[in-house]
């Protein structure tokens, strides 16, 4: 759900939100202050103050949560590339017919992991032939590491060697795409983070309105400074679809080292 919100919108939507929010607060508490003097400023600021530090602790916490998943992802993307480039060298262990094979197939299948996580949106069919090649890619390798395994013409040695690193490799593309599909930012922490900046900033505008003092035109920069700080937590939290994205350059390379994409990939000459 949050993740189908654009970030300009969020942007927007938080920035509305606590001027919003500040501006009740406001006519909440110039109201009791008309109504009567005896509520005094100080106990409204202590308890501005605590919703406040609630809303900077959550905010701490949930930007140290998405900064840590966008760590281990770029993690990943160096430990795929490496897993990759080994087996595709252990390729050569395998017997001449099946070795070229094999290193073509491990190329095509990582072009096609930069294609799928270079395009920023995919549609449901794209993806789902996308996912489908990668899964035959897959097997196939696997299919010819068995064959080529003892009993067959392969050392047992050599043969453990080219197994081990493929799997490594896929295992490492299983965990990316969990990584990437299903690492987000819980809902509940979303809403927690709605709800306390609603009601922290409510304590900002009543505090304002029970000292009897005007509309300040710095809620402007607070409504800013906050929609800033979740637009960037919603950018962290998204890393292949938003503005900030994980650098695949490991795995470019890599590919280039391999020969470069496809023909068909490569952009037109000029």
């Amino acid at each position: 759900m949050i993740e189908s919100i654009p970030i300009w919108a969020m942007f927007i939507g938080s920035a509305v939100l606590v001027v919003a929010s500040i501006e009740l607060g406001y006519r909440l508490g110039h109201r009791s202050h008309q109504r009567s003097a005896e509520e005094k400023e100080s106990p409204v600021s202590a308890i501005a103050a605590s919703v406040l530090g609630l809303l900077a602790f959550m905010l701490a916490f949930t930007f140290g949560l998405v900064s840590n998943r966008y760590d281990a992802k770029k993690t990943l993307v160096r430990e795929e590339a490496n897993a990759i480039g080994t087996a595709w060298l252990r390729a050569d262990l395998l017997p001449a017919g099946d070795r070229a094979e094999a290193k073509e197939l491990l190329r095509e299948y990582l072009e096609m992991r930069l294609d799928f996580v270079q395009s920023k949106k995919l549609r449901a069919d794209k993806l789902a032939l996308a996912l489908a090649e990668s899964t035959r890619i897959q097997n196939r390798l696997w299919g010819m590491a068995v064959a080529d395994a003892p009993p067959g013409p392969v050392n047992p040695n050599m043969a453990g060697l080219y197994l081990e690193a493929l799997n490594r490799v896929f295992d490492l593309g299983a965990l990316r795409k969990a990584v990437g599909a299903q690492a987000r930012v819980p809902a509940s922490i979303w809403f927690a983070l709605s709800a306390l900046m609603i009601l922290g900033m409510m304590s900002v505008g009543y505090q304002t309105g029970v000292s009897g003092s005007r509309r300040s035109n710095a809620r402007v920069i607070l409504a800013l400074s906050f929609s800033l700080v979740i637009v960037l937590i919603a950018e962290l939290d998204r890393p292949d679809s938003g503005i900030i994205r994980v650098s695949q350059q490991p795995q470019i390379d890599l590919l280039n080292d391999m020969g470069g994409p496809t023909s068909a990939a490569k952009p037109p000459s000029p």
